[in-house]
């Protein structure tokens, strides 16, 4: 019984770790490994655009230094997250009192009404979306989500997913546990929302990675396999 304890306290905390990730130190626009500039122009941010960025951490300060002052960056971090991570919300405040960074809107809701202002350009979700499938989360209503982000985004607007890849046919067995998920398991999901799949990027592939770690594990943290997919909503 102690050892199923400690097990399901170790899963617990490994996954609310997964979710606060996107805050580790370091960011962005400092931290190379992250391909900034490669990212940014997968997207396809630009000047005056508005974005959404979900379960905000290490690309707000990027977005909001392309989008400029007249474009906004709305800071999405789910209240799931924040009720185990109080210090995330307190973070993204602090930036957006910086006049630096006055175009970012910062709020937290829950992730299945993430009240997303409409006509977005972009969305962006960064490592993450393998956690709407697990428990802290809710689980979350993925098909809502995916459907919710659809809603927010203009016609021709789009949708980008990056995550730390699982095998290939694994599904969703590896999202609570080892915090990934197969890459054919998302397309499946946010197509079914109504977007169509435009463009893939190995920028941040890793094929020495074999999938089978937990991505926190030392000896593969940092340097996971991770998929980049740009969905657009037609019109």
């Amino acid at each position: 019984m102690i050892h199923k304890l400690a097990a399901a306290v170790f899963l617990l905390a490994t996954a609310l770790a997964s979710a606060a990730c996107a805050q580790a130190p370091g960011d962005a626009m400092t931290d190379p490994a992250l391909k900034r500039a490669e990212v940014i122009a997968f997207i396809g941010v630009k000047p005056g655009d508005r974005v959404a960025d979900i379960v905000a951490g290490r690309f707000v300060r990027a977005l909001s230094q392309v989008v400029g002052p007249t474009g906004k960056v709305y800071a999405v971090e789910a209240a799931e997250v924040v009720k185990a991570h109080p210090q995330v919300l307190a973070e993204l405040r602090a930036l957006a009192t910086d006049p630096a960074y006055a175009n970012v809107v910062v709020s937290a809701p829950p992730i299945n009404a993430p009240a997303l202002p409409p006509g977005l350009d972009e969305v962006f979700i960064r490592q993450n979306y393998h956690d709407l499938h697990d428990k802290f989360m809710g689980p979350a209503d993925v098909a809502a989500f995916n459907r919710n982000v659809y809603a927010a985004l203009k016609p021709g607007g789009v949708f980008v997913v990056l995550d730390h890849a699982a095998a290939a046919g694994s599904g969703l067995r590896d999202t609570d546990t080892l915090h990934r998920i197969d890459a054919a398991e998302v397309k499946a999901e946010v197509t079914a929302a109504g977007f169509v799949l435009v463009a893939e990027s190995p920028v941040l592939a890793n094929p020495a990675d074999d999938h089978a770690k937990m991505v926190f594990d030392p000896q593969i943290r940092g340097h996971t396999d991770q998929f980049l997919l740009r969905f657009r909503k037609p019109g």
